[in-house]
């Protein structure tokens, strides 16, 4: 399967998802025109990698969002979804929540997906403020 890179621009982030060495990463900012046509994409890479983990891979992702609107947020919460069902079925998934100390709003995003997404190894990740 082929790696997926989609670098970032103003309204999305980028997304490197290293299949091959099983590291899945989304960064910046997400607030596309049309979210649902943005991550249809990845969804679909996502899912076709998802089928083909044996029960004993490891795979590390971590999420750091500046700023995601409330199309977004449903898209992302979907991928960790998707992410959730295959943790239920032996792969071993860590996600790393990647948030400034001072922002409140993605810190309690992540927790909230943290509360309701228990297949997962959840790791809320704060880092300073510059």
């Amino acid at each position: 399967m082929n790696d997926l890179h989609i670098p970032a621009s103003i309204e999305t982030p980028e997304i490197k998802f290293e299949f091959s060495r099983h590291c899945l990463a989304l960064s910046g900012v997400s607030c596309p025109e049309n979210a649902t046509g943005f991550y249809a994409p990845i969804r679909a890479s996502l899912q076709g990698y998802l089928e083909r983990l044996a029960a004993d891979d490891q795979v590390d992702v971590n999420i750091g969002l500046s700023y995601s609107d409330g199309s977004s947020a449903r898209a992302i919460r979907d991928l960790i979804g998707m992410l959730e069902r295959a943790a239920a079925s032996g792969p071993s998934i860590s996600v790393y929540w990647l948030h400034t100390e001072d922002d409140e709003m993605a810190m309690e995003f992540g927790i909230d997906l943290m509360e309701e997404h228990r297949s997962l190894q959840f790791n809320m990740v704060a880092a300073e403020t510059a």
